[in-house]
């Protein structure tokens, strides 16, 4: 893969034999995003876990204590009351069955996050094949089918992110901009950690965290020191 000038200059400042520590990482991540948008810094953990197995997969969420830094739009499936409470509490997109074909006919997906209320997943079912692959299906687990669409809404706007394993087994997470202090970026980090560790599933055999890379959007990725992580 060919890469850019400025990703292998950066490249240079890594050292690939070094498990760095949070701090460091951090540093050089900020120190190395020097696109002219904002990058994320994203954080990319390799696990011990067999995804094919339903009691070894991770999801869930967490609410960032700083937030991404992303402006989230948030699409709910509710009706009667429910979708006015969605509408009042800031929800950019609520509708119910006449979404359906906007968003299977004509490709419409202007949203991050999908919220439903439990009596609408019989419709939002039928986007299973649409919305499942690019994760944004509702999902009790990750707090996005619910009744109580106001907290779902609010912790999602202060920064609550999703986390779950790909094919690979790898959790792949947001955890803020280039653009937030080292403290901000540190604090995010940490709680994301605090997250994933306590999800470990008990029939894990082995290293549970075999990995974990941190990396801006167009930048090389550095990898931590798990042992520290996990102490």
């Amino acid at each position: 893969m060919k890469r850019g000038k400025r990703y292998v200059e950066a490249a240079k400042t890594v050292d690939r034999s070094v498990l760095y520590d949070t701090a460091d990482a951090i540093a050089l991540v900020k120190k190395n995003a020097s696109a002219k948008f904002d990058e994320t810094v994203e954080v990319h953990i390799r696990t011990g876990c067999d995804g094919r197995h339903a009691d070894q997969q991770i999801r869930g969420a967490v609410v960032l204590p700083h937030g991404t830094g992303k402006t989230v739009r948030i699409l709910v499936f509710a009706k009667g009351p429910k979708a006015d409470e969605a509408q009042a509490a800031g929800a950019d997109f609520v509708g119910a069955e006449e979404l359906i074909p906007k968003i299977q006919n004509e490709g419409w997906l202007d949203f991050d996050v999908v919220v439903a209320t439990p009596d609408m997943m019989g419709i939002v079912g039928r986007l299973g094949r649409v919305l499942g692959p690019k994760g944004l299906m509702p999902n009790p687990k990750a707090g996005t089918v619910t009744m109580d669409v106001t907290k779902a809404i609010n912790d999602i706007k202060a920064g609550k992110i999703e986390y779950r394993l790909d094919k690979s087994n790898i959790v792949h997470v947001p955890i803020g901009k280039a653009s937030f202090d080292e403290k901000k970026l540190a604090d995010n980090f940490q709680t994301l950690m605090d997250a994933i560790i306590k999800a470990r599933p008990s029939t894990v055999k082995g290293a549970y965290l075999k990995s974990v890379t941190m990396a801006s959007t167009m930048g090389p990725g550095i990898k931590l020191n798990v042992a520290k992580l996990v102490n």
